[in-house]
C-alpha cells in the first residue's frame, strides 16, 4: 500500500503566492488542481484561476481541449463529483468554493 499522504502534503505549496501570502481559497484551489491533473492526459495544461467573490471564491478550471470530456464525464457526473469535493475543501477554510469548467 502506498502512502498517499506525501502527495497530499504537496498541496500546501499551492496555498501561498510568490510573496508568501495566503491565497484565498487555497485549499479548494489546490484540491481542484490535484484532482484535475490526476484525471487528464495532459496535466501540464491544467490551469486553475481563482476569482474572489462575496463569501467565497469562483475557481475556473482550464484543461486541454481533448481532456474536457474526461473532466466533465458522462452526464456531467465527474464534474459534479469534482465540484462536491472542492466545495467540501473550501468549507474547511470557511469559504464557499464554486467550480466553473471553461472550454
Amino acid at each position: 500500500m502506498t502512502d498517499r499522504g506525501n502527495d497530499l502534503d504537496e498541496l500546501d505549496d499551492d496555498l501561498d503566492d510568490d510573496f508568501g501570502n495566503r491565497v484565498e481559497g487555497g485549499t479548494a484551489r489546490a484540491v481542484l488542481a490535484y484532482i484535475a491533473r490526476a484525471i487528464v492526459d495532459e496535466p501540464d495544461a491544467v490551469v486553475v484561476e481563482a476569482e474572489e467573490r462575496r463569501g467565497g471564491v469562483m475557481l475556473r478550471l482550464h484543461v486541454a481541449p481533448d481532456d474536457l470530456g474526461r473532466v466533465i464525464g458522462r452526464r456531467g457526473r465527474v464534474a459534479q463529483a469534482i465540484r462536491a469535493v472542492v466545495r467540501a475543501a473550501g468549507s474547511r477554510d470557511g469559504i464557499d468554493a464554486a467550480v466553473d469548467i471553461v472550454d
